[in-house]
């Protein structure tokens, strides 16, 4: 059995005066407004590139946290921030820079890189992307 999710966009308009909604089946997100000015200028507001890093920072915490249960662990905590780097010039992502901190008790630090590092490799939007994924992970405990 296959699961899917989808989403919507819609634009009007030419590329830099125009803009446009985003919206997920689910309705968590519902006609979110995205320009060009949000995704190339800086802008306040979303753009698609800051969700890829959403899906990727909460699918790579998941992958992370089912890897450290494999190895005997159990997260107290995880947090995960996805830098994605867009290159204007190609209009490709070209990398996503993965920072994960984890209240992990009992792990030590090879057991956690470990994990971390798998996750990186086996979370679905890494094995998605095509891209550079680089990690740095941390151990609180």
């Amino acid at each position: 059995m296959t699961i899917t999710n989808s989403a919507t966009a819609q634009w009007k308009g030419g590329l830099k005066d125009g803009g446009g909604s985003l919206s997920t089946a689910s309705g968590t997100l519902n006609d979110v407004a995205y320009d060009f000015r949000k995704r190339f200028e800086g802008a306040q507001g979303t753009n698609p590139e800051e969700l890829i890093g959403a899906a990727h920072a909460g699918c790579f915490s998941m992958a992370f946290s089912s890897e450290l249960e494999k190895a005997g662990h159990k997260a107290s905590s995880i947090d995960t921030e996805a830098t994605v780097t867009l290159d204007p010039e190609t209009l490709s992502v070209t990398a996503v820079h993965l920072i994960t901190r984890g209240n992990v008790p009992g792990a030590d630090n090879a057991a956690f890189e470990k994990a971390a590092n798998d996750a990186k490799q086996n979370c679905p939007i890494s094995k998605l992307l095509n891209a550079e994924i680089t990690l740095e992970a941390v151990l609180e405990n």
